[in-house]
């Protein structure tokens, strides 16, 4: 029997049934909706419609109008085609929880002449207590979306502030059967989770950390992302295992709800969320320090974040920035006295923050050798006392390590041997007449069995590498300390060591440069709340630190057209003066230099370079060099020095003076002249 509502003209158009559950979970466990859901199909043809069309697309998906509805969307569009003249849903809720959706959906039925059916009755929109009821169910459907929420979402604040409020744990920990948390009871687990809590305070990243891992080839327990049994699995940790680890604060024995939160963005005219976004500490739902037993501390775990925020070298440039390497000693911990934006490590250090921002000019810019070399030497000066513990406690902590990676490596083979041992039970209860799976419970104890082998041999390598690899000597660290800046200054000395521990001692330092004295300006802010001022030298515009010393230019100016390039060198090496790249001096870097500065070439007809050499004037008067030497320090052979060191010239013409010969010959002839008395009573060297 056909119902009034339900014309022949509207029996002959398309009936369509919309078929909806919230959740997953309702799709898995609450069958019984869906069926009924389905069941109105029957109830279509029941009443006369020939053609029904079912869209499901939407199972799995909320009707709050925050996520899209692709089936939804598609029932709009073939309402809009004027085809459909029932819309068929066991109750208001199915179709919309929100009241956009579902006026919309009405006013267009009402158009297009459609009827609303649910086991209650048939609506249709353009009769005015029918659209009157129709508004009254959908308004009830959101109020009752939003009263569920309301009631479900403050039970779970009440549950969560007692610390009661079961939900997925990290790896390491589980839910007691009293609905405590505690650690997980698998002693390798446990190794394992504070085996990365050691290697963070020891190497400083999260990356280090992952380096390491992978390095030594140790495996962290982890949860695989598939559905179902939650069931541990070892593997390789990648960044992401590392950095859950260390971020999540129940590892410090702090129960925490309410960590992220969802937001609401308008797409296309309607209204989108999106979860998962992390919330500041201070704005979590729930924070309960001392809840239960963790791996570390909570101050550990507040140091820890504060290390890697500082790590975080992508953020705002702001704070000081821990050492990651590089060839800048300084680098992050270098702030501009003018403007207060930290300095950048590019070729040198620079304040660019401002014309960057805003277009305008650098206010400083200085090289970082020197500023470096002279931090460091500071540095040094402040650790210098503690070298000798700091070496001591380098050896406790190599034998450590060594055990600890030991520790682990015992551990996994323990573990390896359970499994091949629990293969072999279940190979030998299996029924022999059973080959195919005899077959291949035996492949799984074989691989079991080569598994553990491997293990053992690397166990076995491990010890072998140990044995062979000398232990820390403690007198030869204490020597190694003693002598702490040619360790510093060792090419091998990693920078991010450097820089690491340049950081543990100071927390800032405010940089300017007095453009009068052409001094570079370190306010140092130590740790202990210390400050001290240094100042260095800035190099003058077009100089640098490899420069030729002015005092050797001076030296090759003066000799320059009297003397060889060679004897212009060996004159400088005398000296103690080297080039600006710190090598001693030869002739193709001593006519470089007289090249670069234009100085002239050696002249032997320049006037003055008819003079001889000490070894020339020797040969001539047929003595020794001792004694023409004497002859000039008691001043009776006239000779002259352009500057200390350099070669004597004495006059060819001196040689032939008749006081000369005389002295030449009494000395020849063993007669000793008187000796010649000095003014503080003392005798002449030479008399």
């Amino acid at each position: 029997m056909n119902h009034p509502k339900l014309t022949a003209e509207r029996l002959l158009r398309k009936a369509i049934v919309y078929v909806r559950q919230s959740s997953p979970n309702a799709m898995l466990h609450h069958q019984e909706s869906q069926r009924r859901q389905y069941g109105l199909v029957d109830r279509a043809r029941e009443l006369g419609f020939q053609q029904v069309t079912v869209i499901d697309e939407d199972l799995g998906r909320t009707g709050s109008g925050f996520v899209e509805r692709p089936g939804f969307q598609r029932l709009v569009a073939e309402v809009c085609s004027g085809e459909v003249s029932a819309v068929f849903c066991i109750e208001a809720s199915r179709l919309a929880r929100n009241g956009r959706d579902w006026h919309h959906l009405i006013e267009l039925c009402g158009m297009v002449g459609a009827v609303v059916v649910d086991f209650d009755g048939i609506y249709d929109p353009n009769i005015v207590n029918d659209r009157l009821l129709l508004g009254l169910k959908g308004t009830m459907s959101e109020f009752e979306l939003s009263l569920l929420r309301q009631r479900s979402e403050e039970a779970i604040r009440q549950k969560a502030r007692r610390g009661e409020l079961q939900f997925l744990l990290p790896v390491g920990f589980c839910w007691t059967s009293s609905g405590k948390i505690e650690k997980d009871p698998d002693e390798r687990v446990q190794q394992a989770i504070e085996l990365v809590f050691r290697k963070i305070t020891e190497l400083g990243s999260v990356r280090r950390v992952l380096l390491w891992f992978a390095e030594e080839k140790v495996c962290l327990p982890a949860f695989p992302r598939d559905p179902g049994e939650r069931k541990l699995i070892w593997k390789l940790p990648v960044y992401s295992n590392i950095r859950a680890i260390l971020t999540s604060p129940i590892y410090a024995g702090a129960y925490a709800f309410g960590k992220t939160e969802t937001r609401t963005h308008i797409v296309n005219g309607r209204a989108r969320k999106t979860v998962g976004h992390p919330k500041p500490r201070r704005e979590w739902t729930v924070l309960i320090q001392d809840h239960h037993l963790g791996y570390i501390s909570w101050q550990e775990y507040e140091r820890n974040q504060a290390m890697m925020a500082a790590n975080n070298h992508m953020q705002s440039g702001g704070e000081p920035k821990a050492g990651r390497g590089g060839h800048a000693l300084l680098s992050g911990l270098l702030r501009c006295r003018r403007c207060g934006r930290m300095l950048q490590a590019v070729i040198h250090y620079q304040c660019n923050g401002a014309h960057k921002q805003r277009g305008e000019g650098r206010c400083i810019a200085f090289g970082g050798l020197r500023v470096d070399a002279t931090v460091a030497n500071e540095v040094l000066n402040a650790v210098g006392g503690n070298a000798i513990e700091a070496a001591l406690e380098a050896a406790e902590q190599m034998q450590q390590q060594r055990q600890e990676l030991r520790r682990s490596i015992t551990l996994e083979i323990e573990q390896a041997r359970y499994e091949a041992r629990l293969a072999a039970r279940r190979y030998e209860a299996v029924d022999p007449d059973q080959r195919l799976v005899a077959a291949e419970l035996e492949v799984r104890w074989n691989a079991a069995l080569q598994e553990t082998q491997e293990l053992e041999n690397k166990l076995s390598e491990f010890d072998d590498e140990i044995q062979s690899r000398p232990a820390p000597n403690k007198e030869v660290l204490l020597s190694l300390a003693q002598d702490l800046p040619a360790i510093w200054n060792s090419p091998s000395t990693d920078m991010r060591l450097k820089q690491r521990l340049v950081r543990i001692l100071i927390e800032e330092i405010i940089a300017d440069v007095d453009e009068k004295s052409s001094e570079i300006v370190l306010v140092i802010h130590w740790a202990g709340g210390r400050h001290s001022e240094l100042r260095v030298k800035k190099n003058e515009t077009g100089k640098h630190r490899r420069c030729t010393n002015l005092d050797a230019i001076a030296v090759i100016r003066q000799m320059a057209e009297r003397f060889s390039d060679e004897q212009i060198a060996a004159t400088l090496n005398r000296l103690g003066l080297r080039t600006g790249a710190g090598n001693t001096w030869n002739e193709a870097r001593v006519r470089s230099a007289r090249q670069y500065h234009q100085l002239p070439t050696f002249d032997p007809r320049c006037p003055g370079n008819n003079s001889v050499t000490l070894r020339e004037a020797a040969q001539r008067l047929n003595v020794g060099l001792t004694i023409v030497r004497r002859l000039i320090a008691e001043k009776k052979l006239p000779a002259s020095q352009v500057v200390a060191c350099a070669p004597w010239q004495i006059p060819a013409e001196a040689l032939d003076l008749e006081a000369v010969r005389r002295e030449v010959e009494n000395i020849k002839n063993g007669v000793r002249g008187p000796r010649i008395q000095q003014a503080d009573g003392q005798q002449a060297l030479f008399s």
